[in-house]
């Protein structure tokens, strides 16, 4: 079974309850990362986006901060493995072309390295612990027709 969503531009203001519930069950919850790791004051300026269903429920974000940072990449698990992901890592790559950012960046889990370089982008650290979670930092290179 196919499911169904829409990925949507996100506001901090308008979105937040949506965004803190998803984010609080998939890494605060989930992946035990300490709440003041998880809420680092850099929400209110950053793109963020948003899946939900077609009846509206919410089912992942993401965001990237003004410098290319993509991250707090989360997707509920009922959800999981359904493309919701990769839509949400695509629209945010549009946000930084239509930005004119040219590279962007992100703190993988290292688990989730195969994802991204699906996606295009290449590892570009040794590996470093953030959160207790093994993590390398990826880059991926925007052009106009990516």
């Amino acid at each position: 079974m196919t499911t169904s969503f829409h990925i949507q531009s996100a506001s901090w203001t308008e979105d937040k309850k949506a965004l803190i519930r998803i984010r609080t069950q998939v890494f605060i919850n989930e992946q035990m990362v300490p709440p003041d790791l998880e809420w680092d004051g850099y929400d209110q300026d950053s793109w963020h986006v948003l899946a939900t269903s077609v009846d509206g429920e919410a089912m992942g974000t993401a965001r990237m901060l003004y410098d290319g940072h993509i991250g707090r990449m989360a997707v509920l698990p009922e959800f999981r493995n359904k493309g919701i992901g990769s839509a949400l890592l695509k629209a945010l790559l549009n946000i930084a072309k239509q930005q004119g950012i040219h590279e962007v960046f992100l703190h993988a889990q290292t688990r989730a390295v195969a994802f991204y370089q699906k996606h295009g982008f290449t590892i570009t650290s040794d590996e470093f612990m953030d959160a207790g979670i093994p993590h390398v930092t990826m880059r991926l290179a925007l052009t106009g027709t990516d």
